[in-house]
């Protein structure tokens, strides 16, 4: 049962990581243009930041899927 569970944050996080970061990378382009995304709340580095703190989260729970897979007889 932990093991699905921990499948599914992993994959929950790393969707919503790579959604912060397409969000991010668009804005910033936007931006060179001089347009921007009147519904952002947050400046693209802060999503960039909150991408990579989900991204190591992602990281973490896999090192322990593998050290589980590890362990095992």
């Amino acid at each position: 049962m932990i093991d699905r569970l921990t499948i599914l944050f992993c994959r929950v996080f790393f969707t919503l990581a790579m959604l912060l970061l397409a969000v991010a990378v668009t804005d910033w382009t936007l931006h060179l243009f001089g347009w921007r995304l009147r519904w952002q709340w947050y400046q693209p580095g802060r999503l960039f930041e909150f991408s990579g703190i989900l991204m190591i989260f992602v990281i973490a729970l896999l090192l322990r899927q593998i050290r589980q897979a590890l362990r095992r007889p």
